[in-house]
């Protein structure tokens, strides 16, 4: 039986493609599935009028929905469109979302998925910390480079309620870390923090700045004066 909510936000998806821009999007993030050429906004403003005309059966019925448009995705903006779905409020924060969360991130295993999702751990872990923590800690030791991307930048939007130890903890995990995307996202991390704290930046920048590559080390100072 057709998923109501699916069905219509593959049809909105397929109605708003701009077919001349596919192949430059999908070049650009060198991605094996293809694009149909849906720009990033138009593809969240489908996901909030096609859940508000379709509504899911609650939290479960969400999952179920995000789970079939992610797995069964033909095309990328379907997978972005999946990852707008966890983001409404029937969802935001909920701990039930972070098994698929791990899932999109394994399975995208690239940095628009990634930076996508790692957010809505994020909103999970200022919620319910005893439960994401250990898994946010797991992840930073992970043999897979997007967890451990994810560990350290799903902390991007929590302002005044980072938690400076669990982002000092995950970044000195991968110090030593080669991986562009590891030293991009420990750089990323600090930069916006900074925003908030920048004496806490600061000091660690400076006790870390024999450790620290050259990348992670610029972004982190990026706006320190």
């Amino acid at each position: 039986m057709t998923d109501p909510l699916v069905a219509r936000l593959r049809a909105e998806l397929r109605h708003a493609a701009e077919p001349g821009r596919a192949a430059g999007m999908q070049a650009y993030m060198r991605s094996v599935m293809p694009f149909l050429g849906v720009r990033r906004p138009v593809v969240r403003r489908i996901v909030r009028t096609g859940a508000a005309t379709n509504p899911p059966d609650g939290l479960p019925g969400l999952l179920r929905s995000t789970t079939v448009l992610w797995r069964e995705a033909t095309h990328r903006e379907e997978r972005y469109a999946a990852t707008d779905l966890l983001g409404l409020r029937v969802a935001r924060g909920r701990p039930e979302v972070v098994p698929l969360c791990t899932e999109m991130i394994v399975a995208g295993a690239w940095w628009d998925h990634v930076d996508g999702v790692a957010p809505l751990v994020g909103a999970v872990l200022r919620g319910h910390r005893s439960d994401v923590e250990p898994i946010v800690r797991s992840w930073s030791v992970e043999p897979d480079v997007w967890l451990r991307r994810a560990s350290i930048i799903c902390q991007l939007d929590a302002k005044d309620s980072t938690d400076p130890v669990l982002l000092a903890d995950v970044i000195e995990e991968n110090l030593a870390d080669r991986e562009f995307f590891v030293r991009k996202a420990i750089g990323w991390a600090l930069r916006q923090y900074a925003r908030t704290d920048p004496h806490w930046v600061r000091a660690f920048v400076a006790a870390h700045r024999d450790t620290l590559s050259p990348l992670s080390y610029r972004e982190a100072i990026k706006h320190l004066t």
